[in-house]
């Protein structure tokens, strides 16, 4: 099968597997696992922050910046298709009580303009603004980048307003790859932010929550409440350290992918691809119907999602090589009955 659904499905490499096995280990929830202690400083000098958290996903990753930052009846400013608002269970508002306000965003970017018109004045009848949240690259919008101006700007902007700002960066490394630039760059302004090593850097398991120390510390406890306090974890981040040290550069051969993959679909009938917007490694594809396009790829060895009713998101990875888009290509071109 061509696996085109994320790039959550990238196995550990062999350097991982072997670091793994041979990963020193402690108990984490003490702070002894000395494995994990390593990742978490590597994380936090490479994103230039004082302190980074080891935790099993990207969405305790969120849900814990959320709880450390607010407080129930608090109010959260998102963009309308974010991840952490859609597409995590509504762990915001169930687990930590943020009432999201969401905003249309420019391809998923949320500008000082849209800050502006979302902000309410200061009024009992109105739940208290705490917190804005980013995503770059975003995942609903196509994996679109947002560029270190553009998070500067916003970013000073909330600041000026006394909100805090959070950026749910899965796929930071993405955007830096994209933009050529230094990830420290896109994260600078933001008071927290996390990043997945399980996606296109195929650790195989575990995000990143990194900020100022005393927010971690405070983060830490939080993760021991939502029962993310582990134990012998220096397995699982001996991948993360490989990950770090050997796998952002070649994202951009992920990224060169997905453009050639756009640009071959664009071709045929039926198929709807903006192939301007490909900035990294997401392929969104216009159809007629979506869910009935995704069983017939799977009937001809690809599997992709759908993302509403009219649109497939495809996205490349370190198993996606030539061999793998010719026959999605193949896939797409099939005669269908649809």
């Amino acid at each position: 099968m061509v696996d085109l659904r994320s790039d959550t499905i990238t196995r550990p490499t062999d350097a991982m597997r072997e670091a793994m096995s041979r990963a020193e280990v402690g108990d984490d929830d003490y702070g002894e696992d000395a494995t994990v202690n390593r990742l978490q400083a590597l994380a936090a000098t490479k994103l230039g922050k004082e302190a980074a958290l080891f935790v099993p996903s990207g969405t305790m990753a969120n849900l814990l910046a959320l709880l450390t930052h607010t407080r129930h009846g608090d109010e959260a400013i998102v963009e309308h298709q974010a991840h952490l608002y859609l597409d995590e269970a509504g762990g915001m508002s169930a687990l930590g009580g943020v009432i999201p306000r969401p905003v249309v965003g420019d391809r998923g970017t949320i500008t000082p303009a849209h800050l502006e018109a979302a902000l309410r004045p200061d009024d009992r009848h109105y739940a208290p603004t705490r917190l804005l949240c980013l995503e770059n690259t975003h995942n609903s919008a196509g994996g679109t980048v947002m560029t270190p101006a553009a998070m500067a700007e916003v970013c000073a902007a909330a600041h000026k307003r006394d909100l805090l700002v959070h950026l749910d960066g899965a796929r930071i490394f993405n955007a830096a790859v994209a933009l050529g630039v230094d990830v420290r760059e896109l994260v600078r302004d933001a008071d927290s932010m996390m990043f997945c090593l399980s996606k296109g850097l195929s650790a195989p398991v575990g995000s990143m929550l990194v900020g100022e120390a005393s927010f971690v510390a405070r983060a830490r406890r939080l993760r021991k409440m939502l029962g993310g306090g582990m134990r012998q974890a220096g397995v699982l981040a001996a991948a993360g350290i490989v990950a770090l040290d050997t796998m952002i550069e070649r994202l951009a051969e992920d990224h060169r992918h997905a453009r050639l993959l756009a640009q071959r679909l664009a071709s045929l009938p039926g198929l709807g691809i903006d192939v301007a917007s490909i900035q990294t490694n997401i392929v969104m594809v216009h159809v007629a119907d979506a869910d009935a396009m995704v069983a017939q790829l799977a009937t001809r060895g690809v599997l992709a999602n759908a993302e509403g009713p009219t649109r497939i998101r495809l996205v490349t990875h370190r198993h996606i090589g030539p061999r793998e888009l010719d026959e999605a290509f193949e896939g797409f071109a099939a005669p269908t009955n649809l």
